[in-house]
């Protein structure tokens, strides 16, 4: 039988209840890799830092707010600036930029957490909610040394990945597609289609250690 402590991290990774657990994962819309990016959309070099007016209370921003390390208290709650646009109950953080159009790229440095989602959510995402939860937010995520993809709660298994300590997003606003890149291949190894007209921005939720972002990137020669 599952342990309480594998259960509680069952339901924070899903954010569903016990029993939708031994439910098949929903297929999602998985693209055929390399050839979907070859696209005609323009690269942007998207400069971002974290918003820390989404920060919920157990992330701090460090390093010029590229970076986020995870608190296991945290803040209390009361003692954070009360603000609409924060995550009150899921430790998750956006970014500053809102992307409109366009193809982008940024890499996030991944080795020092165990336990993360990163990618890609509409501006206005309910705050109630966490990344990977609702049809508002797209994400890679690692959590029990294994990745995956998450979409409006539906799960599909990424393999082939091991726990690099560096990964790429490519995003292409125009063609509705999010990628997970291998920048030192490099490959996709996983894309989402993203089904949204609204301003989104770059997405992180953290459970464990840091996550630090790198943008202002080209996207790599073998993307291209």
């Amino acid at each position: 039988m599952a342990s309480a402590a594998t259960i509680a991290r069952l339901l924070r990774l899903t954010g569903r209840s016990v029993p939708s657990l031994c439910t098949k994962p929903a297929p999602l819309a998985e693209l055929s890799a390399r050839r979907r990016f070859l696209s005609t959309s323009s690269l942007h070099r998207l400069q971002f830092k974290l918003d820390e007016r989404t920060a919920h209370s157990s992330l701090d921003l460090f390093k010029k707010d590229t970076g986020v390390i995870y608190r296991v208290l945290g803040l209390d709650p009361s003692q954070v600036q009360d603000n609409p646009e924060r995550f009150r109950d899921w430790a998750v953080v956006l970014g500053n930029e809102k992307i409109t159009g366009g193809r982008h790229y940024w890499e996030v440095t991944v080795k020092k957490s165990q336990e993360f989602r990163l990618g890609v959510a509409e501006a206005m995402m309910s705050r109630e909610d966490c990344v990977g939860t609702n049809g508002a937010s797209w994400v890679f995520g690692f959590a029990q040394r294994k990745w995956f993809a998450m979409t409006n709660n539906k799960i599909v298994p990424v393999t082939l990945v091991g726990k690099p300590d560096r990964v790429g997003v490519l995003l292409d606003y125009d063609a509705g597609l999010l990628a997970l890149v291998d920048p030192e291949k490099p490959r996709v190894v996983h894309s989402l289609k993203i089904h949204s007209k609204a301003p989104i921005c770059p997405a992180f939720g953290l459970w464990d250690g840091e996550l630090l972002t790198h943008s202002g990137l080209e996207e790599p020669d073998g993307m291209k």
